[in-house]
């Protein structure tokens, strides 16, 4: 499993680019949890990463957006410093609904 911090700036300033936001945000959500407003964290196997980043391409205008993917050591909760709210759910613990 990869852990993989996606991160992205839309432009929102036509019907289009809210739409390209919302789209973005969807399919980040099936990957991953939401950590702020566009930033997620997500945790997918090599195979699952490439399905996120193509349906992404896919649905972002690149000479108006911008679209990171950081691939994570596995040990990078030790490195990041959370303040504030912190997620709902530790992708690295099951999740039970």
């Amino acid at each position: 499993m990869l852990d993989v911090l996606v991160t992205y700036d839309v432009s929102t300033e036509t019907r289009e680019g809210r739409r390209r936001l919302r789209k973005v945000a969807t399919i980040c959500c099936g990957f991953g949890q939401r950590v702020q407003n566009s930033v997620f964290e997500c945790r997918v196997t090599p195979a699952q990463l490439e399905e996120l980043e193509a349906r992404l391409l896919a649905v972002v205008a690149l000479d108006e957006d911008r679209l990171r993917l950081y691939t994570l050591p596995a040990d990078y909760e030790r490195a990041v410093r959370i303040h504030g709210i912190r997620p709902v759910h530790d992708l690295k613990e099951p999740l039970i609904i």
